[in-house]
C-alpha cells in the first residue's frame, strides 16, 4: 500500500508528495517540515467572540418530513469536520435549531467531547448545541472552523462549562470571552494550508475504512456466509467462560507483586502480558483472584468504551482479570486469534447490542450468538495472516494521520 508519500488513498490513487508537503509532511515516515510552524512574526488581537461569530439561534419544531435531514450531538465525530450520518426513522422531539450548508455545528454541552463539524446540507441541528457563523470583517471564513476546533476556544468553552453531569455553555458567557486572532492575511495563509492538510486527513481516515472493507470482503470470498456454509455459534468454540473480580483495595499485602491485574484500560491491541496494576500471590491464595490461562480470548463486556468499541485481546500468559472482563478458554478446534478476529468482524453489531444503565455492558449471550465458520486450522492461520497484514498497513496510516494532526494542531495554536 505504499506510495511516495506510503500511502494510497482511499479510491486506490496515491497521495502525491506534493499533496503531503502542502500540509507541511515531507513523507509519512520522515516527519514535520518545520518552514509552516514557524514562530508568528505578526501581532495578535484580541477580539470579542460575539465581535467574532454570529450565533444562529432561528429554531422551529420538526415535522415527519425534518427526520432525514437531523443532525444531532450524537452524529459529530470529535476530530472531524465531516457529518458521515444523519437524521432517524421518526422525527426528533422539541425545538431544534435551524441550520445553512456550511455552517458551523458546534456541541456546547459537554464542550470537552471537541464535537465540532461543518453542515453538509440546510437542516435542523441539536438545540444542545449552536449553529455559528463567522463575521468575516474579522475572521476568514475558511479559518473560522479551524478557530472553532482550537485549544485556545476548546479550552475556554470547557472553563465557563457550567452544570453537573450535563454543563453547557450559555451563549451570555461565551459572547464575552476574548480571544486571540491572527490578522486575516495570516488566517488566510493558515485556512490554505489547514484545509490541505484536512483533505489529507480525511484521505488516510478513509483508507483505514476502505482497509477494514477489504478485510471483511476478504473473510466472505473465503468462508461465504452462514447460509451457505457451515457455521457455528461463538458458544461452541470456547470450553468454558471466566469472570474475574477486584481483590480488596484494603489490603496492600495483595497489591505490589508480579501478577498481571488486567483491567479494561489495559485491554489494547491484540494481546495481553501486563497491566497498570500488579497483585501478589497472596491475592490469588485469600483475595478470591483467580488466573486467566493463556490464550484465553479476553472481551471487555463492562465499560464506557463499549459505545464506541468492541475491546478483544488474547492472554500471552496466565492472568487475572477484574469484573468489567470475561475469558473465553477456546476448544481445540478454533485458534484464539481466529476467534478474536471475527469478533472484531462483528464490532458493530455487538456495539449495538450494548445495554446502558449505570454503565455500558455487553451480555454474553450476544457473545454466544456470533456466527463462527466451522474450518481447518490451516484456513484460520491463513486468515489470521492477512489480518495481521491489514493491521499492519492501518498501523502505518494512523502514524501518517498522527503526523497530520500534530502538523495541524502547530498551524491552528500558533
Amino acid at each position: 500500500m505504499r506510495g511516495k508519500c506510503g500511502v494510497r488513498n482511499a479510491e486506490g490513487g496515491v497521495i502525491s508528495r506534493g499533496d503531503a508537503e502542502k500540509c507541511g509532511v515531507r513523507n509519512a515516515e520522515c516527519g514535520i517540515r518545520n518552514s509552516e510552524l514557524r514562530t508568528p512574526n505578526y501581532e495578535l488581537t484580541k477580539v470579542k467572540f460575539d465581535d467574532i461569530a454570529f450565533n444562529s439561534v432561528a429554531k422551529k419544531k420538526p415535522t415527519d418530513e425534518d427526520a432525514a435531514h437531523y443532525i444531532g450531538l450524537e452524529h459529530i465525530d470529535p476530530g472531524s469536520f465531516v457529518v458521515s450520518r444523519w437524521g432517524g426513522d421518526v422525527a426528533p422531539v422539541g425545538d431544534k435549531l435551524l441550520m445553512k450548508k456550511g455552517d458551523v455545528l458546534f456541541g456546547r454541552r459537554r464542550a470537552y467531547q471537541r464535537k465540532v463539524a461543518i453542515a453538509p446540507f440546510d437542516g435542523i441541528f441539536s438545540a444542545h448545541g449552536m449553529v455559528l457563523r463567522p463575521k468575516t470583517d474579522v475572521v476568514d471564513e475558511r479559518y473560522f472552523p479551524f478557530f472553532i476546533a482550537s485549544d485556545q476556544f476548546m479550552d475556554m468553552a470547557v472553563k465557563i462549562s457550567v452544570g453537573g453531569l450535563s454543563p453547557t455553555i450559555n451563549w451570555k458567557t461565551l459572547k464575552e470571552c476574548e480571544f486571540d486572532l491572527p490578522p486575516i492575511a495570516r488566517q488566510r495563509e493558515l485556512a490554505n494550508l489547514l484545509w490541505a492538510a484536512n483533505d489529507l486527513k480525511e484521505s488516510y481516515k478513509k483508507a483505514i475504512t476502505a482497509t477494514d472493507e477489504m478485510l471483511k470482503a476478504k473473510f466472505r470470498e473465503m468462508f461465504g456466509d452462514a447460509s451457505v456454509r457451515g457455521y457455528v455459534p461463538f458458544a461452541d468454540c470456547y470450553m468454558k467462560v471466566l469472570g474475574g473480580k477486584t481483590p480488596s483495595m484494603s489490603r496492600d499485602d495483595f497489591y505490589g507483586g508480579d501478577i498481571p491485574f488486567i483491567k479494561s484500560g489495559d485491554v489494547r491491541g491484540d494481546c495481553l502480558e501486563k497491566g497498570s496494576t500488579w497483585l501478589t500471590q497472596r491475592a490469588i491464595d485469600e483475595g478470591g483472584a483467580k488466573y486467566v490461562p493463556k490464550d484465553s480470548v479476553v472481551v471487555v463486556v463492562r465499560s464506557a468504551t463499549l459505545k464506541n468499541e468492541l475491546r478483544v485481546a488474547i492472554a500471552n500468559c496466565p492472568v487475572v482479570i477484574n469484573q468489567d472482563l470475561k475469558a473465553f478458554v477456546p476448544n481445540r478446534k478454533y485458534m484464539p486469534h481466529f476467534l478474536l478476529r471475527v469478533l472484531r468482524l462483528h464490532e458493530n453489531a455487538l456495539i449495538s447490542q450494548v445495554k446502558t444503565m449505570l454503565t455500558s455492558h455487553l451480555e454474553i449471550k450476544e457473545l454466544d450468538a456470533v456466527m463462527v465458520p466451522k474450518i481447518s486450522l490451516s484456513l484460520q492461520r491463513e486468515f489470521v495472516a492477512i489480518a495481521e497484514r491489514a493491521d499492519a498497513a492501518k498501523s502505518a496510516l494512523k502514524q501518517s494521520l498522527a503526523v497530520i494532526e500534530q502538523v495541524m494542531k502547530g498551524l491552528i495554536n500558533q
